[in-house]
């Protein structure tokens, strides 16, 4: 079932962890089917450089698990991932990670400001990456701390813990973790450099008034 789909999220889970957003077995991944609403994600407990296809589970928005190879079972985290797509009709897959940097301030409880331009693709109008409020791994309690937050925006920092992404295609959730890590890094670099005051930070007005430059023009074919 969804073969396809279970194919492309190994892809995705290995290119994070080659890339260094996560490691062995943190982590997961899912991509919703979109003509049966059903999801494919990472199975628990199983190390990225042992993971192929026959090892993803296919489950419903209600948790319910439809297929799962003898021995696996969906991530403890698929709650998350299931109120993300419940919340997000749009949205097609959803990344978690637990990059250095980006969960570094999700330890220390803090929102990551709008300090450069690509926040605005990540932190809804406001270009703020913000922290949702504790809840234990694997509860509903943590599936419930984003509800809000991931309403306007594609990037949460989850307290104490890592961080979730979202997006149409597993290819951009997956560009937008790392868009996070790296805007977590020069946030951090800044207040170093400055001795821990904080930099200035981007206008929400400067998010939403910004435009394609219409000096481009393309020549009529």
């Amino acid at each position: 079932m969804l073969e396809a789909l279970k194919k492309e999220v190994v892809a995705i889970a290995r290119q994070a962890e080659a890339s260094g957003l996560c490691r062995h077995k943190s982590g997961n991944f899912s991509i919703r089917d979109q003509e049966t609403g059903y999801v494919v994600v990472t199975p628990a407990a199983v190390d990225r450089a042992e993971l192929t296809y026959y090892d993803i589970c296919v489950v419903d928005l209600n948790a319910c698990v439809l297929e799962a190879p003898e021995g696996r079972k969906p991530t403890s985290e698929l709650l998350l991932h299931l109120e993300a797509y419940k919340r997000r009709p749009d949205i097609g897959a959803v990344v978690h990670t637990h990059s250095r940097f980006a969960t570094a301030f999700a330890v220390l409880k803090k929102d990551i400001p709008a300090i450069v331009y690509e926040g605005a693709a990540l932190g809804g109008a406001e270009g703020i990456i913000r922290v949702a409020a504790y809840g234990r791994p694997g509860t509903p309690a943590l599936a419930a701390s984003i509800s809000g937050l991931i309403q306007s925006a594609d990037a949460v920092l989850l307290e104490s813990h890592g961080v979730l992404t979202v997006d149409k295609t597993a290819k951009e959730a997956l560009l937008k973790a790392h868009y996070v890590e790296e805007i977590a890094e020069i946030y951090y670099r800044a207040l170093q450099i400055n001795n821990g005051k904080e930099p200035t930070t981007i206008a929400p007005e400067e998010f939403r008034e910004w435009k394609y430059p219409p000096e481009i023009t393309f020549r009529k074919q």
